[in-house]
């Protein structure tokens, strides 16, 4: 509890209370000014409180953690950046205190204590995971987890390929890009493989998911704050100069208040912020990523995104596939998580029964990849075996084998895995025409796949309408 100049000056630049204590500890006088501080309070009750001991106000300090008991026994300042604690009440407090000794002829007679409140900053973070008085201080640039390049995507769509290359060929520019999929499908890997293949590489990299943060903490967090801008606010950096020279990631972008979306343009354009409160406005040089798990059309159609800041994110754009669009990667997927998770749980599991594999391709998988993971994840976890079978897969997908209705006479167990899941995707279009009424685009639509790939497809199979 040590006292420090610097520390109280830098932060203590408005107080909330001020209150007196005689030399026993006992409240003599007290004065709040924010009404924040007390709002669920009478009015009144803080004059009950006169002549009670600090102790007896707040039961959960002790005389080893109550600045006022410590600043009279030791006759010296104390600055407490951070003191929660609980009154008589059971109210949960949490404030930064400066305690200063009151001496008469060389003898402490008592204490003067000035309080800032930061319970309604804290609470807010708390509710939204995030350590805002912190969040400077703690290597929130994300160097550590960037772990991912082009080589960790595992895939053998030509159309997946294409996005690989074009996220190569963006991963040198400066301009923003807008990364949209599923949720599950690898967006963040596509991320981090820019950030790491480009000029930026090394350079910090800041994620920040849109959806996490509360509407009044938005901007602050995103561009900083200045002293006294607002109850608690301090001068911090925001996540645009924390990146800068670097990237900034800023997913499910449609959950941005619209309110905030022109700043956020401006900065695209201009590659200038200003911290709340601050009237100097500060140039950053950050590579804007962003990413939403919406049909970027349908999030400006919603008027989840505002037109402006759509048309320049969508500037450059990759789509990542669902699982389901790309089915022939499921095999591929299968065989590396295969091979990682073996690795990693210390198994030698071969792989799936046919049984299995065939209803691997029959399922939608709505969790995409992550999905997939988990579910192979958990089935090594309970194999006994040396194969995983319909037994070790989780409990939903025994509905999904018993409903799909896909696993006719014409299939042959024994099969080339190639030929079963040509007949099952065969027979997954017939059963979806079946279910149109022989209608393409609305079948395509439903297989959500392309009207040019659906009639591709039924020259292939040979189906007719």
């Amino acid at each position: 509890m040590s006292f420090n100049r610097n520390d109280w000056l830098d932060e203590m630049e408005h107080i909330d209370c001020v209150a007196i204590y005689d030399g026993s500890g006992r409240l003599v006088y007290s004065l709040r000014y924010n009404s924040q501080f007390n709002e669920k309070v009478d009015k009144d009750e803080y004059e009950k409180n006169i002549n009670k001991n600090v102790l007896e106000v707040c039961p959960s300090l002790t005389s080893e953690t109550s600045s006022v008991i410590s600043c009279i026994r030791t006759g010296e300042p104390v600055y407490l950046k951070r003191q929660e604690y609980y009154d008589y009440k059971g109210r949960n407090l949490t404030t930064q205190n400066i305690t200063f000794p009151i001496v008469k002829y060389g003898k402490i007679i008592g204490a003067v204590e000035l309080t800032k409140d930061i319970k309604v900053i804290n609470d807010l973070a708390k509710d939204n995971n995030f350590d805002y008085m912190n969040f400077e201080d703690k290597n929130y640039k994300g160097s550590k987890s960037l772990k991912y390049r082009f080589d960790d995507i595992i895939t053998n769509n030509d159309e997946m390929k294409d996005c690989i290359k074009r996220a190569k060929l963006l991963s040198n520019t400066n301009s923003p890009v807008l990364i949209y999929g599923e949720t599950g499908t690898g967006k963040e890997l596509f991320v981090q493989s820019i950030h790491n293949y480009g000029k930026r590489c090394g350079k910090p990299f800041i994620v920040q998911n849109c959806a996490a943060l509360p509407d009044n903490l938005f901007e602050s967090i995103l561009f900083g704050t200045t002293k006294g801008s607002f109850t608690g606010a301090t001068d911090k950096k925001g996540l645009f100069e924390l990146a800068d020279g670097g990237t900034l990631f800023l997913d499910e972008i449609n959950s941005m208040p619209l309110s905030l979306q022109p700043k956020l343009l401006r900065v695209l354009q201009d590659g200038v912020i200003r911290r709340i409160g601050d009237a100097e406005e500060i140039k950053v040089d950050v590579r804007v990523i962003a990413a939403m798990n919406a049909d970027p059309l349908k999030a400006l159609e919603d008027k989840l995104i505002r037109e402006d800041l759509f048309y320049r994110l969508n500037v450059n754009s990759i789509k990542i596939l669902s699982l389901r669009e790309r089915r022939s990667d499921i095999t591929v997927l299968t065989e590396y998580f295969f091979k990682k998770y073996n690795c990693l749980l210390a198994k030698d599991i071969k792989g799936l029964s046919s049984e299995a594999k065939i209803l691997f391709q029959t399922y939608n998988w709505p969790g995409n990849v992550r999905e997939l993971e988990h579910v192979i994840e958990g089935s090594i976890n309970i194999c006994e075996d040396k194969i995983i079978d319909i037994g070790q897969l989780p409990a939903y997908f025994f509905t999904v084998f018993e409903n799909s209705n896909l696993i006719n006479d014409d299939i042959d167990i024994d099969d080339s895995l190639t030929n079963l899941l040509n007949i099952i995707e065969r027979n997954i279009i017939i059963k979806s025409l079946k279910n149109t009424n022989g209608n393409v685009t609305k079948t395509s639509r439903d297989l959500k796949i392309s009207r040019q790939s659906l009639q591709y497809k039924m020259q292939k199979f040979k189906i007719k309408t």
